[in-house]
């Protein structure tokens, strides 16, 4: 690849006004999103992989939360395919079943019934066979097989190009070039602008995944007859939660896909469960049954036990994959001179809480408006250096909910708080902006800005706080379910992202935010005090009485946190 000034397009080749390298999730969706806006934009999209692909495509990201499940919904209008041919999402759910096979006498954190917004478990394959067909529709020009062989970004204002080859060409045949203004990167980790371009930053978080399929359907209502652990749901369909069974180090993520196949996941800090313990199936499936043995079990019942002849496959065992050192930065993701970097091609932060698509949906509205900013003939380098200022905050504030806390990970004490925390702060601003389509209003975010800060700064905080805790927690793990559904405060947090606000009204919803998080932060801070004198609740106490919330504004949001732990012991 090279970055010099491209060809002139020849009047046989007339530019693309969009041409976007990849055609996954992120590729798709903008390509949509585009033509919602712009009826007339002319966008070429270029996929190396053929389509269709398979069910139960060979992809993570298949669980989406709130901002991902509202613009994939709301934004893009792909509710009907959701709700035929997806899995409506039973929301998250923990069970602290380290080296337990006794799932129904352990803690367990989830809901009794869904709460307002939904969210969907997305079979990526067959999400991404729907995308390439609606956007081809549309009059979008997919191209499937095609290999980018060199990117050519122009200077000024004069245009990319890109060079690539089709599947179906010739060895001899001359490379295909395709002129565009915009030029997006949405090829993944491959990351082809951002490698040619030196983009790529270290991340502070170090962590590894290993996932696969198996085709069948994993069923954890099953794992136990007892009827009162049945009755805490008011449906038997714990199956269709996002299920994490945590351990000190780790999780292991159960995701059911529409195609009848189970995707399982284990994601550790190398510091705890290093990759080669786990880099192969029969390595994988060892350390389950170490670490999670009636999930171990189950797969016994699917798969039969691993096979060392790699002649003769599993049939059940759809694919085998593992990543090292999954989260990754760069240090720039919009360019005045129109190109961008849309989903995993720019950064990548973790899976737990399943954030992909909701970034995606984030960057995608920025790349989005800088557009439409130049096909009005506006100026783009302020709003694109805003754009990239917005998203390294989102990415660092979210950033820091892993960042060595997967210690945290098996903690049936500290785990549960940090989980209504980190929820709070994603359904209390983030998401806010989003579905209250505020992302690309300066004046908000202007006026904001004290507000906005202030959250950041208790979540630091928090997470700070909260790994203390963990270093003297007593870790009791009773079996009981601390369900958020019960939780008044928290089922409405969660359906006020539905509300329709004037500015005003948006401007008090964050402001009002920002007090129920300093709220929240002192109940933290109280109830780790109260059970351990010894912490250092300095940094936090600081960041709390920035706030400037009195005794009476605290007092005001009542209990907002799960029963102390001695109260679940005696319950």
């Amino acid at each position: 690849m090279s970055f010099a000034s491209p060809p002139s397009p020849s009047a046989a080749a007339a530019p693309h006004d969009v041409l976007i390298v990849g055609g996954g999730l992120a590729g798709l969706t903008l390509a949509l999103q585009l033509r919602q806006r712009f009826p007339d934009i002319d966008i070429l999209v270029l996929e190396r992989r053929t389509h269709p692909v398979p069910e139960a495509a060979h992809k993570i990201g298949e669980s989406s939360v709130e901002i991902g499940a509202h613009y994939f919904e709301q934004v893009l209008g792909l509710k009907p395919h959701l709700q035929s041919a997806q899995l409506k999402k039973f929301g998250f759910r923990f069970f602290f079943s380290d080296r337990r096979s006794d799932i129904d006498r352990v803690l367990e954190i989830g809901v009794s019934r869904p709460l307002p917004v939904a969210s969907w478990q997305i079979d990526r394959g067959i999400f991404e066979n729907h995308l390439a067909q609606t956007a081809a529709e549309r009059g979008i020009r997919f191209t499937d097989g095609a290999r980018v062989q060199q990117l050519l970004l122009g200077e000024g204002d004069a245009g990319h190009a890109v060079h690539w080859r089709s599947d179906s060409q010739a060895e001899d045949e001359p490379d295909r070039i395709s002129h565009t203004r915009w030029l997006i990167d949405a090829s993944g980790r491959a990351g082809l602008l951002k490698r040619q371009l030196n983009l790529g930053l270290e991340s502070p978080h170090h962590a590894h995944a290993v996932w696969f399929r198996v085709a069948e359907r994993i069923t954890i209502d099953d794992w136990s007859d007892d009827l009162a652990w049945r009755a805490r749901t008011e449906t038997p369909t714990r199956w269709l939660s996002t299920n994490h069974l945590v351990g000190e180090g780790y999780w292991v993520w159960l995701i059911p896909l529409a195609s009848g196949s189970h995707s399982v996941g284990i994601v550790a800090d190398p510091a705890h469960h290093p990759l080669a313990s786990m880099n192969t199936y029969e390595r994988a499936m060892q350390w389950l049954q170490t670490h999670q043995p009636r999930l171990h079990e189950a797969l016994l019942q699917v798969t039969g036990p691993p096979s060392a002849d790699a002649s003769k496959p599993n049939a059940k065992l759809q694919d085998f994959a593992f990543f090292r050192h999954f989260s990754h930065d760069c240090s720039r993701l919009f360019s005045p001179q129109r190109w961008a970097l849309a989903g995993e091609a720019g950064r990548f932060l973790d899976p737990f809480y399943s954030p992909g698509s909701d970034f995606i949906a984030i960057a995608n509205t920025y790349i989005t408006e800088l557009v439409a900013r130049d096909r009005a003939g506006q100026p783009l380098a302020a709003h694109a250096a805003i754009y990239d200022q917005a998203m390294r905050s989102f990415h660092d504030s979210t950033l820091a909910l892993y960042t060595d806390q997967y210690g945290l990970f098996g903690d049936p004490e500290v785990l549960p708080h940090k989980v209504i925390w980190d929820y709070s702060y994603y359904w209390g601003v983030l998401s806010q902006l989003f579905f209250h389509n505020r992302l690309t209003d300066l004046a908000a975010l202007s006026h904001l800005r004290d507000a906005f800060a202030q959250g950041q700064a208790l979540n630091l905080a928090v997470q700070d706080y909260l790994r203390d805790w963990g270093r003297v927690s007593q870790r009791r793990n009773p079996p009981v379910m601390l369900d958020q559904a019960r939780m008044p405060w928290f089922a409405e947090l969660n359906g006020s992202l539905l509300d329709t606000l004037d500015d005003a009204g948006f401007r008090e919803r964050i402001q009002a935010s920002t007090r129920r998080l300093t709220a929240l932060a002192q109940q933290l801070l109280n109830r780790g005090h109260s059970e351990h004198p010894q912490l250092n609740g300095r940094a936090l106490q600081t960041a709390i009485d920035a706030g400037g919330l009195d005794a009476a504004a605290h007092a005001a949001f009542g209990p907002m946190l799960f029963p102390a732990a001695e109260e679940l012991e005696a319950a």
